[in-house]
């Protein structure tokens, strides 16, 4: 078995895969779970916990929606476990450390395997953090080492953009992932907030009136981060699957044979805690 590759359930990725290509990379994929709590009962993102149970909770009244990072122990698991399996080493990438302590859990747990696992904030979420683990696993698959798998990982978050619209900050000031004085000046005004993620952390990126201008938006700046290059292209919802075929549609139109792979999704139960519903996401993944 080559080097391994580990993600957590934040990097909401294609199912089914597209192409032999995804296919084999995705197979070598270990998947931790991050948790969400739901008016004050645990489960497991993807497995115990679905987004229409969080989207249904956020509608709900005095509901409380909350998320936590895996422990440490469930990464020394899913470690030992390829090990045992005769991974060489393991690359093992995450959502943003500024957003979430899985980095962290997973830098205590690789501490116990004398170097043999290198641990890669991917500076987003969602396909932000999908499109890196993909390549991290197609660079595995043929046969590179644990720092050649490490670089590959490295070289795909540096050409990988993510932008989102949600309807109100609501949702991200109270998990914290926000700041205050931005929420309030988005609720004051009434606008429509359009956000990017930047050196890991959520920022207001433009304000829009409407939630159609919101989108259209969203076209824009996804074929800027494009510029020239060919890009697959991953577009992620809550809750508003006509938001995202909407944008899906645009976005080809716009991208023409620059666009290689395109991905519709839901956004999974953790992202969707601190979005809310109607959350449409677009990420660009420019080929090397």
């Amino acid at each position: 078995m080559p080097v391994a590759v580990a993600t957590d359930s934040t990097a909401y990725l294609p199912d089914p895969p597209t192409g032999p290509a995804a296919v084999a990379a995705e197979t070598r994929l270990t998947v931790v779970p991050l948790t969400v709590v739901l008016n004050g009962v645990p489960g497991l993102e993807g497995i115990e916990v679905s987004p229409a149970d969080v989207s249904r909770a956020m509608t709900g009244r005095r509901a409380a929606v909350s998320t936590s990072r895996p422990s440490p122990e469930q990464f020394v698991d899913a470690y030992r476990r390829l090990f045992e399996q005769g991974a060489t080493g393991i690359v093992s990438v995450h959502l943003s450390a500024e957003l979430s302590g899985t980095v962290e859990a997973a830098t205590l747990a690789a501490a116990e395997f004398d170097h043999r696992v290198t641990v890669i904030d991917s500076r987003s979420t969602g396909m932000g953090l999908g499109f890196p683990a993909l390549a991290a696993a197609r660079a595995a698959a043929h046969g590179a080492d644990l720092a050649e798998v490490a670089q590959a990982t490295r070289d795909a978050i540096d050409r990988t953009f993510t932008f989102f619209y949600v309807d109100t900050l609501e949702f991200l000031r109270r998990g914290g992932r926000i700041n205050a004085a931005e929420a309030l000046f988005g609720t004051a005004l009434s606008v429509k907030p359009i956000l990017h993620v930047r050196d890991g952390r959520i920022a207001v990126r433009d304000k829009v009136r409407t939630a159609s201008r919101g989108l259209a938006r969203l076209v824009d700046l996804a074929v800027a981060a494009a510029d020239e290059s060919a890009v697959d292209v991953a577009v992620h919802h809550l809750a508003a699957p006509e938001r995202a075929e909407a944008l899906a549609e645009a976005l080809a139109v716009r991208l023409g044979d620059r666009l290689h792979d395109r991905h519709v999704t839901e956004a999974g139960a953790v992202v969707g805690a601190h979005a809310g519903p109607g959350l449409a996401c677009v990420v660009v993944h420019r080929r090397a």
